[in-house]
């Protein structure tokens, strides 16, 4: 009997950061890191303005095979994409807070609380958690017409709520966030049906879904264009506590106008100077492209110019306006693998989390962003 030899080709990491398009998507790209840099926290000058570069023009890039690393790391990448902020977590303290929508969406890691912890199930001591109990969100627990139990049987799902992470009082949104896949589990897929068209995708279970704000300011109409470029989006104060009454539209994109949101005097004590009034349209400062930027949900008035518009109408309008853009050519959809590290240009996309899990079902994730020293700017 003779032997049989397989000659194995290895491939070398390259010398510097490169960048990979990513294949049948309307954007995002891959990152292949430098054989020096093994943790992306170790990129040098060069390499991390490569990264740079690529995260605002490709808008959402993935990283494979990171699920050691480290929520120190996690958080220096993060905080050198924007050298104005100080480092406070995105959403500060009132993400825990017990009105809060947010308040049961995760656990920050101990040694670095800039770091979240997400996911589905049990796991005890993970990052030092003695106790860890984590919560997939689902559009069940937030839409006001959730999907019925023989849908969900049947493999459907929903989009549970586009937006910016952002805490949208007092501090300005994160530049980037980071989301590190550390065990996501693929063995199923999910389907997701627009109930407005019938059309429908099929993706991998729970897949995080992106929507470009540049696609969207570019296809607005002319005369759109020209009411985007001068509208400012005023934001509730405590938007994640004024909402939690309130349930939202079937497609994630804004809330239900029914008059139940909080009161005013009821939120915790707030400063009108604190409330964000932030314009509709950001510039992106490396491509110069306009990216409309809104989180629908969280909106409470529209300075325009053809004056203000109230909560109820401010929705309706913001929600024509961003529906277009979920639609299945012009998103993309991660599906994720152990180890992915995503980066994406959170001043340039929405994001939806979609799927929900069994209760023994089981996903760990650490996110990581932190709000910036400055507002976005339009620059016309």
């Amino acid at each position: 009997m003779s032997a049989t030899t397989t000659n194995t080709i290895a491939v070398s990491a390259p010398d510097v950061l490169q960048i990979t398009p990513l294949e049948n998507a309307p954007f995002g790209a891959r990152i292949t890191l430098p054989a020096y840099a093994q943790d992306p926290a170790d990129l040098n000058e060069d390499d991390f303005q490569r990264l740079y570069k690529a995260v605002h023009e490709y808008l959402v890039v993935v990283l494979p095979d990171l699920a050691e690393l480290k929520p120190s790391s996690q958080y220096q990448l993060t905080k050198r994409f924007d050298p104005t902020c100080e480092g406070a977590y995105g959403h500060s303290k009132e993400f825990r807070h017990e009105k809060s929508v947010l308040r049961r969406d995760g656990h920050s890691t101990p040694a670095q609380p800039q770091v979240q912890i997400l996911g589905q199930g049990r796991h005890d001591g993970h990052a030092g958690v003695p106790d860890l109990l984590l919560r997939h969100p689902t559009h069940m627990s937030f839409h006001h017409d959730p999907l019925s139990d023989d849908d969900m049987a049947n493999g459907y799902t929903r989009f549970y709520r586009w937006h910016i992470d952002s805490a949208l009082y007092d501090l300005a949104p994160p530049v980037v966030t980071t989301l590190l896949g550390i065990d996501c589990p693929v063995d199923k897929t999910q389907k997701i049906r627009y109930e407005d068209t019938g059309e429908e995708i099929t993706t991998a279970k729970a897949t995080t879904a992106f929507a470009s704000g540049a696609i969207a300011f570019d296809n607005l109409s002319d005369e759109e264009k020209e009411f985007a470029l001068n509208t400012t989006v005023v934001y509730a104060p405590h938007p994640y506590i004024f909402i939690s009454p309130a349930k939202a539209t079937s497609d994630g994109l804004t809330m239900v106008s029914e008059g139940k949101e909080l009161p005013l005097d009821e939120l915790p004590e707030w400063e009108q100077s604190k409330v964000k009034r932030l314009p509709l349209v950001w510039t992106n400062p490396v491509s110069g492209k306009h990216h409309m930027q809104v989180h629908g949900c969280c909106l409470w008035k529209l300075e325009t110019p053809r004056g203000t518009l109230e909560l109820e109408e401010a929705r309706n309008t913001i929600h024509r306006l961003m529906r277009p853009n979920i639609s299945p050519d012009r998103i993309y959809c991660h599906d994720w693998n152990r180890g992915d590290l995503v980066i994406f240009f959170n001043r340039g996309v929405w994001h939806s989390v979609t799927g929900q899990f069994e209760e023994s079902g089981h996903r760990l994730m650490h996110q990581c962003n932190i709000a910036s020293g400055v507002d976005p700017v339009c620059k016309k």
